[in-house]
């Protein structure tokens, strides 16, 4: 099994970029604090000795010290290759025909990490995806092992709003539509004519239901269009109060000569 290089640094208690003159001052404290006759020559001290020495013969050579911090900076990328990194989670609103009829995306991904400082790829939603669907795409080098997963939710407009996998739709129709019924027809979401039929002497807010003509499922069909009837009563105006028009409708006794 591969061993790991030691960190020179975290020996003598230095960060990377430290300079010669706090190198030189660090092994001086530590070298005396734990020098074998200080601590009894027990093999702890000793080892602890040996550690100090050797990081201070490397990082007190700037050529030394050069070849180490490459050989680290490989090291560090090594590791950050073969860990996977967690995945990167992002939801997107697509419109409510992309759903229908499919799309293409561009993804970008912009990270400070990566050294041209963002990504991009290309993200397919097919013909009768069904919202909260989630797409996962893999990174590139250097960041192979991470992931980009992108689960799309509808959006709503200003004709349908979405309700789990179904759809809501107001339909407006007249008074006297609503009075002897009939049938209206409207767009569906996915650009298809469709036929309501309205039921006589039907209340407004009540709800009909078109199945089969609302968002795409996962498991394949699709939910059901939900049809809102709206109107607004008939008001009309007459002169006179009621009492006086239902007297103007009876006609007036002849007098007996």
């Amino acid at each position: 099994m591969e061993q790991s290089r030691p960190d020179h640094y975290a020996t003598l208690g230095l960060h990377r970029a430290c300079s010669p003159a706090e190198i030189k001052s660090a092994f001086r404290i530590l070298s005396k604090a734990h020098h074998p006759d200080v601590n009894g020559a027990t093999a702890q001290a000793m080892a602890r000795t040996q550690a100090i020495n050797e990081a201070y013969r490397v990082l007190g050579d700037p050529a030394r010290r050069a070849e180490y911090d490459a050989a680290r900076e490989a090291d560090d990328a090594t590791t950050s290759a073969r860990t996977p990194a967690p995945p990167i989670k992002q939801e997107i609103l697509l419109a409510l025909a992309d759903f229908f009829r499919g799309t293409i995306l561009t993804v970008e991904v912009r990270d400070p990490g990566h050294p041209d400082g963002y990504e991009t790829y290309p993200l397919e939603v097919p013909p009768g995806t069904a919202p909260g669907t989630r797409f996962r795409i893999k990174r590139r080098a250097p960041f192979a092992h991470g992931v980009l997963e992108v689960r799309v939710k509808a959006r709503p407009d200003r004709f349908f709003k979405p309700k789990g996998r179904d759809l809501r739709y107001d339909l407006t129709i007249t008074a006297r539509r609503a009075e002897s019924g009939g049938t209206e027809t409207l767009r569906g979401p996915d650009g298809t004519t469709l036929t309501a039929t309205i039921p006589a002497k039907v209340k407004r807010g009540e709800i009909l239901r078109l199945r089969g003509h609302g968002l795409p499922t996962a498991r394949g069909g699709r939910g059901d269009l939900l049809v809102r009837v709206l109107y607004r009563p008939d008001v009309r105006f007459g002169r006179g109060t009621p009492d006086t028009a239902a007297r103007r409708t009876v006609p007036p006794r002849r007098r007996l000569a």
